[in-house]
């Protein structure tokens, strides 16, 4: 349950780090039953602005024929693997409407630093923007990454209707005007996260003498490795950096003699060839060894949810 205020107060979020201005056109191009482009309907509104919804980012000339309407300012809300599909497939496309793009939001799941740079040089006078977001808690930071740097899990300050902090276990605690009511006839399952005004995530963060958040991925994503803990999004992290892999996960796998170990299912770039010694190899100078994963499979697709993320349920 979301209030008329949560719903305010994320429009305000929005309007005052990412700049809507009346003069802008966004495009809606995923989900209205997700908070990621639904949240994008109220900002755009408020300020005035025009709305183009498409069902989907399916159809890569309408969208990209968006960009012959009549405006000089253009803005969309993409997720991470709709990043990097049109980074693969769309590039030239995407630099030939360079100069209308006024800002791109990411958010839903994590993006990884060689797209972000990737994405800064195709469009290099747009603003980029990397959001921490959920339905639970509204929308709480985000951060310029074009203008002050790719750094991977770096999501900027909360906004102005939000607070962060960590707990203990270093767990993302949210609170501030966006938060959510509840859940619709489940008292008890809100009561474990929304407590004392607060809600309790599984985000596993840390913030900076700057008082920025630096998310490090989910608590009940992390693999046990012989007492080790290994957070698979810093696998995939430092497997993007190899160039050679199109998409990937890193999920626990059972090793016939040690037990637990990390697993990496992997998707090579078309007509590239990457065998298993060479990604470990390339992961040497990057992860600890316990991190390094020890079974590699090559694989046709990952399997992601419909908003974007890494669909970790569907491999346990």
């Amino acid at each position: 349950m979301i209030s008329t205020e949560a719903w305010n107060a994320n429009a305000e979020n929005l309007i005052d780090r990412l700049g809507f201005t009346s003069d802008l056109l966004f495009i809606v191009c995923g989900p209205l039953n997700h908070l990621g482009s639904l949240s994008k309907i109220y900002p755009t509104l408020m300020t005035g602005a025009t709305l183009y919804i498409m069902e989907s980012l399916k159809n890569l000339n309408a969208f990209f024929s968006v960009f012959e309407l009549p405006f000089t300012k253009f803005a969309t809300f993409l997720v991470p693997s709709s990043i990097r599909m049109l980074l693969q497939v769309a590039s030239k496309n995407l630099a030939a409407v360079a100069s209308k793009i006024d800002f791109i939001e990411t958010g839903a799941a994590a993006i990884t630093q060689s797209d972000m740079e990737a994405l800064c040089k195709v469009l290099p006078h747009s603003r980029l923007f990397n959001t921490y977001a959920s339905t639970e808690t509204g929308i709480v930071c985000s951060y310029e990454y074009s203008k002050y740097g790719c750094v991977p899990g770096l999501l900027g300050k909360p906004m102005k209707h939000s607070s962060v902090r960590i707990d203990d276990q270093g767990r993302v605690i949210c609170s501030g005007k966006t938060i959510m009511s509840g859940y619709v006839g489940a008292p008890e399952l809100a009561a474990q996260v929304l407590i004392n005004g607060e809600i309790h995530t599984s985000d596993v963060g840390s913030l900076d003498a700057d008082g920025m958040l630096h998310l490090q991925g989910r608590q009940d994503d992390v693999i046990n490795v012989g007492g080790y803990k290994v957070n698979p999004s810093e696998v995939e992290e430092a497997v993007s950096g190899l160039g050679l892999i199109a998409d990937c996960i890193c999920i626990p796998a059972q090793h016939i003699l040690l037990g637990i170990v990390p697993k990496l299912l992997y998707v090579p770039k078309q007509g590239k060839e990457v065998k298993p010694k060479d990604i470990a190899e390339f992961l040497k100078s990057r992860l600890e060894n316990y991190k390094i994963p020890l079974l590699y499979e090559a694989v046709d697709a990952i399997k992601h949810t419909y908003n974007g993320k890494l669909d970790r349920k569907a491999y346990k």
